[in-house]
């Protein structure tokens, strides 16, 4: 449904003057919408609907697990604004979440998926939704100081008889979604009074963290390009090189992708701390060339229908310092006993004890969290934003969850990354890839 649908009605044909709000046809429209049932993903002919990368049975199945939440949380309809999330339930992909969107879910029937007007077809060439749950709000609505384009959203919601019957009970919103502003959330606030806003806790985040047997295929697709990736880098670093050559060779190799898999692009740029800036994890590159006898920590992902396999290394262009040589033991071992530990029924915290334990006997500790739940990601984050690998989390580990575990060590003037993206099984832990656990000399 496009702004000409929504504000073009009457026999007069003429558009609303107003503009902040939907014409008479959008009303029998949400008479239309109410009394439909759930859609079922792929029963439309549209691009998006033959193009899924997942069954019917999955999606009704996120959906249903969704809803359950919802219910168990006592919320009466809930408001998607995390790409990743919007993704994971309709599949919807592309480069539009820098403007406002969401997705509306109800306790039952159909959702709507609101998103800027020049987008919408986009939404069905690459989601399952039917066309009438597709709403484009106008261009005019788009950075604009006095309006939201949520307070056109708010008035839409209300004309397709969703606001009442989620007027029962709260409405859950995404409260540290990255793209949920304030603005948006004070358009909601007033454009649907009826409504008490709560934080849904990331209610879709922790249903993502159990994965299906399909996503986790997509995962191991996802790590060939992490290796192709992590093998450009490593081809491509040595003295004189400079870091954003570096950076090229392991942007081509996450697009081109590797072993016959092609790569997607990542939500975060490859990270490169070099020599003494090596202390600290999240620098990216300039065009500063290596010096001999230098260190490097490599963190990338490889990418798959915005499935994330991170990976981080450290190399060295000739021989290691002492001091990087003592924390590469430690940190391998560690990492490895916290590979032996990792297995359904254990929890979380049990896995950093074990990595803290190996540190305290060489004298060391790592303030920051050893790892965190993957999966899909959008910018600016890939992790998922619910389990971490530390000791205040309780949660425990199930078969199919999927973590990067990150063996940093920064301390003063250097440092030193060995990390390995996992997935628990059945009976343990199996990493997505296959490099050594070791300082790699270049």
């Amino acid at each position: 449904m496009n702004e000409g649908e929504l504000f073009y009605g009457g026999e007069d044909n003429r558009p609303d003057v107003y503009g902040m709000r939907p014409g008479a046809e959008q009303g029998q429209a949400g008479k239309e919408v109410k009394a439909r049932p759930q859609p079922v993903p792929g029963e439309v002919d549209t691009i998006g609907a033959n193009e899924l990368s997942f069954s019917a049975e999955e999606y009704l199945g996120r959906i249903a697990s969704v809803r359950n939440r919802m219910l168990d949380q006592g919320l009466a309809a809930l408001i998607v604004t995390d790409p990743a999330n919007i993704y994971y339930l309709t599949g919807y992909n592309a480069w539009s979440f820098y403007t406002p969107q969401l997705l509306f879910v109800p306790s039952s029937g159909p959702m709507t998926l609101f998103m800027r007007d020049m987008d919408a077809r986009g939404a069905s060439h690459t989601s399952w939704l039917p066309p009438e749950d597709i709403v484009g709000y106008p261009e005019r609505y788009v950075q604009r100081p006095h309006i939201h384009p949520f307070d056109w959203v708010a008035f839409a919601l209300r004309q397709r008889w969703e606001v009442a019957r989620a007027s029962t009970m709260p409405v859950g919103v995404e409260m540290d979604s990255h793209f949920f502003s304030p603005r948006g959330f004070r358009a909601l606030v007033n454009g649907v009074p009826e409504w008490r806003l709560v934080d849904c806790f990331e209610l879709v985040n922790w249903i993502r963290a159990v994965k299906s047997p399909a996503e986790i295929e997509l995962m191991r697709k996802a790590a060939k390009v992490t290796t192709a990736a992590m093998d450009a880098a490593l081809g491509t670093i040595g003295v004189g090189v400079g870091q954003n050559e570096v950076a090229a060779a392991i942007s081509e190799a996450q697009t081109g992708g590797g072993d016959g898999i092609w790569g997607d692009y990542p939500s975060i740029v490859p990270l490169m701390p070099t020599g003494e800036s090596a202390d600290t994890p999240h620098l990216s590159w300039t065009d500063r060339t290596f010096e001999r006898d230098e260190s490097v920590s490599i963190e990338l992902a490889g990418v798959h229908r915005r499935y994330h396999v991170p990976l981080a290394r450290t190399a060295v262009t000739g021989k290691p310092k002492q001091e990087l040589v003592r924390l590469e033991g430690v940190v391998a071992e560690a990492l490895s006993a916290v590979l032996d530990a990792a297995a359904p029924e254990v929890p979380t915290a049990e896995l950093a004890r074990t990595w803290n334990r190996v540190l305290a006997l060489s004298g060391l500790e790592k303030p920051s969290r050893l790892g965190y739940s993957i999966g899909i990601g959008y910018p600016p984050d890939w992790g998922e934003r619910t389990i971490s690998i530390r000791t205040e989390d309780d949660q425990i580990l199930e078969a199919g969850m999927t973590f990067h575990l990150i063996g940093g060590m920064w301390m003063n003037g250097y440092g030193i990354e060995l990390s390995e993206p996992v997935l628990i099984t059945d009976t343990g832990c199996e990493p997505f890839t296959n490099f050594p656990r070791e300082i790699i000399r270049v």
